[in-house]
């Protein structure tokens, strides 16, 4: 199964990927509680930091829902860690180098800019419900009002 055939209700890919700070994290270990996952382009980018900043300013109300934030890219643990001093953040960001995990979850896609095609991340967000399984998948995302998106769909499963 691609990750394009993932639909709401299938379980959420499995995966065990270093963070920032070093350590690792697994999806399967989070079960009990509400998972957000979202995967972005790259780190420092203007889309991807407001983006970012975003879900820290709004981490209190996910952790009031018992929901775990966890945003993904390609980028290193070193890059990730950067990121997160520069703008303060309070989330955990995985480093899925070899893109695996983005490919298992269909977010590995051709693009296009400017009429050039290339392969990159699509902007993508998956909330997992508390039994693994995929609550709702939000693709193509558009950064403004995103987060209180998920924040209201999160509310509305809790």
């Amino acid at each position: 199964m691609s990750g394009r055939d993932l639909n709401i209700g299938s379980m959420a890919p499995d995966f065990t990927l270093p963070t920032n700070g070093g350590e690792e994290i697994t999806l399967s270990s989070l079960r009990g509680n509400m998972v957000v996952l979202y995967f972005y382009p790259k780190d420092m980018t203007p889309g991807c930091t407001t983006q970012a900043i975003s879900f820290s300013a709004m981490k209190k109300d996910f952790d009031a829902l018992g929901v775990k934030i966890i945003g993904m890219s390609k980028d290193s643990v070193t890059r990730h860690d950067k990121f997160i001093a520069k703008h303060e953040l309070n989330f955990t960001l995985a480093s899925d180098v070899d893109g695996e995990t983005i490919e298992a979850y269909g977010a590995w896609v051709l693009k296009k800019l400017y009429g050039r095609e290339y392969m990159g991340i699509e902007r993508s967000t998956f909330l997992i419900g508390a039994d693994g399984k995929i609550l709702h998948i939000w693709r193509k995302v558009r950064v403004k009002a995103h987060v209180e998106a998920v924040l209201a769909t999160a509310k509305s499963a809790n």
